[in-house]
């Protein structure tokens, strides 16, 4: 049920770093624009970068989701952007960090839990095995 825990190597640790710096460097920049949906931009990017590496077990455990969260946070900051605007250079720049942050994170993924569909399919035999669990504690009962 529970995917097996290996170490880091060094190249994880690598891109695990440029992983959070890019989160944060697309972070900052949103929260120097003013407005809310700017700062809750930022404060989501943070928040991110601060589950990416936080060691604590449920988010190790868990990591897959943050990961699939982290790149479509970033892919519909982007689309977002794409229909709304402003079109000006440090938006480009902020777009530029978010493509590569979405690239950093697919190779993180897939380094770590490998094809998204057999992950998929390994979650939900382990939840049917929790259901299953609860359902027959519940006819015993």
């Amino acid at each position: 049920m529970f995917a097996p825990r290996t170490p880091l190597r060094a190249s994880d640790i690598a891109v695990r770093v440029a992983i959070v710096g890019l989160a944060l460097a697309t972070g900052f920049i949103h929260s120097t624009l003013g407005g809310l949906l700017f700062t809750l931009n930022a404060v989501g990017y943070v928040v991110a970068a601060a589950a990416m590496v936080v060691p604590l077990a449920l988010a190790v455990r868990f990591r897959w989701i943050v990961r699939v969260g982290l790149i479509g946070y970033a892919s519909t900051t982007i689309l977002g952007w794409a229909i709304q605007g402003p079109y000006y250079e440090t938006a480009y720049i902020a777009k530029a960090i978010e493509v590569a942050l979405i690239a950093l994170v697919a190779v993180d993924f897939a380094r770590h839990d490998g094809n998204p569909v057999a992950l998929a399919r390994r979650e939900l035999a382990g939840a049917m095995v929790l259901l299953g669990r609860r359902a027959a504690a519940g006819a015993n009962a």
